[in-house]
């Protein structure tokens, strides 16, 4: 009789994009979080926590197939056949909230939102399938005095988080502005909204890869297309030499000051009603974030920004960092975008029927932690607890009330709890968990009273090299009176 095959064992790994978040990576998300949900209190924003599911038809954005619900969410088919996902962003789950809760919330309703958002899509390097995002939006004001306070707020989260003034810089846009452009140029028909759809989605992927391409790239990509060094062929917007002279110029249209650029794209958009209202309100707002403080060191009007314009109705910003890293390879290039956002007032009218303004805006958690990391605000060697050893089991109840007594002294502690039999592994232990100091009582401490302090870290220095006067000045290890255990350990972790 032949032997029945073992069972196969599981892999030990996460699926395709996704990954597993330890200690220092989990406390410094959740430090800078603190500190942005700290910044949108002030502003008078309150939380709200949404359901990682929703119905496919409340996220709106994918419809069900014969199978399974379209690529892009993770999503399921409950067991009364309805259509269940896990959410892709934390708005889709606002305008819902909006709607169901519209006789109960204020309006407008002031809301930020922090947690995992899921896309089910390839993964790559440094893209992953769950990821988090932090938004902040109000919904049920259609002043451009919503979106002003939303760029200022976000300035505000930047430099709290230890991005600089500086090193960052705020850039907001109008879509109504892009579209008196494009019906100047003759890609936009405003009676007709469906006309020159594929024509100005075109013109808008040109735009936003103006910075790669160059003004060359762009033109031909406005035009009849582009062939890249590969030698692959991409289709052009069909535009005239004259129309892309339109489109161009307003991609050249920034200048020195907020003002001097919306005077320059008021010349641009002509006598086109949409234009000309996009100007005004992108002129009030510069006035707005210029009263307050916000100066174009920070916040700046830029007809570069292009982001979702498809998605957006009005005002659009970019937060860009504009300090130099270098990448895997050496060499010098900016960090870029860590947040983006803009006005959509059709979202909530998905589900009433009745327009709803709201703007808004999405920091990139992930994006955001690396920039701290790269100008040295993020990334240290985290400190781990004090580790109370353990030197006779019969004496365990005494551990543990020394453990206690740093807890409630405010000092992270914990007691080894591990086989104590051999000391040697506990010092090992208390390396793996970072700790700063170990508490030693043997038999002898106990009988006189005292306690020895470990200094691990200096301990570690020594062992490396110390010098003399080092070691002098600061012993790697004192035996204190018991008396004075939180007094003389607090020196020790102040130094």
């Amino acid at each position: 009789m032949s032997k029945d095959k073992p069972a196969r064992r599981p892999k030990a790994e996460p699926p395709k994009g996704f990954r597993d978040y330890f200690g220092a990576d989990v406390t410094e998300r959740k430090a800078m979080l603190d500190q942005i949900a700290g910044v949108y209190h002030a502003y008078g924003f309150d939380p709200l926590e949404t359901s990682a599911v929703e119905t496919v038809e409340a996220l709106g954005k994918f419809l069900p197939d014969v199978d399974r619900p379209n690529e892009g969410v993770f999503g399921w088919q409950d067991e009364d056949d309805q259509w269940l996902a896990l959410r892709y962003d934390l708005t889709a789950p606002l305008a819902r909230v909006a709607a169901q809760f519209r006789n109960d919330l204020p309006s407008p309703y002031r809301r930020y939102a922090m947690g995992p958002v899921w896309r089910n899509e390839k993964p790559g390097p440094g893209r992953f399938r769950q990821f988090y995002q932090c938004d902040a939006d109000t919904v049920g004001s259609a002043t451009v005095a919503a979106d002003a306070e939303i760029c200022a707020m976000l300035s505000d989260a930047l430099e709290i988080v230890g991005i600089p003034r500086g090193d960052y810089i705020v850039r907001v846009n109008n879509r109504k502005v892009l579209n008196g452009v494009m019906e100047v140029a003759g890609v936009l028909d405003p009676s007709d909204a469906s006309r020159f759809e594929a024509e100005r989605g075109i013109v808008l992927r040109a735009i936003d890869k103006i910075d790669r391409l160059g003004d060359a790239g762009v033109r031909a990509l406005l035009g009849a297309g582009r062939k890249d060094e590969s030698g692959d062929f991409t289709k052009g917007a069909g535009l005239s030499d004259e129309q892309a002279e339109v489109v161009m110029a307003f991609m050249a249209a920034k200048r020195d000051t907020g003002a001097a650029t919306a005077a320059r794209l008021r010349d641009l958009v002509g006598a086109s009603t949409v234009g000309l209202e996009g100007v005004t309100e992108l002129e009030t707002m510069a006035e707005l974030l210029e009263a307050q403080g916000y100066g174009a060191d920070r916040i700046v009007v830029d007809p570069g920004v292009v982001r979702g314009l498809g998605y957006y109705t009005g005002p659009v910003f970019e937060a860009e960092l504009t300090f130099e890293i270098l990448d895997e390879k050496g060499r010098k290039r900016q960090f870029g975008s860590v947040a983006g956002g803009g006005r959509y007032d059709d979202l909530v009218k998905r589900f009433t029927g009745q327009s709803v303004p709201a703007t808004g805006v999405s920091i990139g958690v992930d994006r955001l932690l690396a920039a701290l990391r790269a100008k040295g605000r993020a990334g240290q060697a985290a400190v781990g607890p004090v580790i109370v050893t353990v030197m006779d089991r019969d004496r365990m109840a005494d551990y543990m009330v020394i453990v206690g007594e740093l807890r409630r002294a405010g000092i992270r502690a914990e007691m080894y709890l591990g086989n104590p039999k051999n000391f040697g592994n506990q010092l090992k232990y208390a390396d793996k968990r970072q700790s700063p100091v170990a508490v030693i009582q043997g038999g002898d401490e106990a009988a006189k009273g005292t306690v020895v302090l470990k200094d691990l870290i200096l301990g570690a220095k020594i062992a490396e090299g110390a010098s003399l006067e080092e070691w002098k000045s600061r012993p790697a290890q004192v035996e204190v009176s018991r008396a004075d255990l939180i007094p003389a350990l607090r020196r020790m972790l102040d130094q």
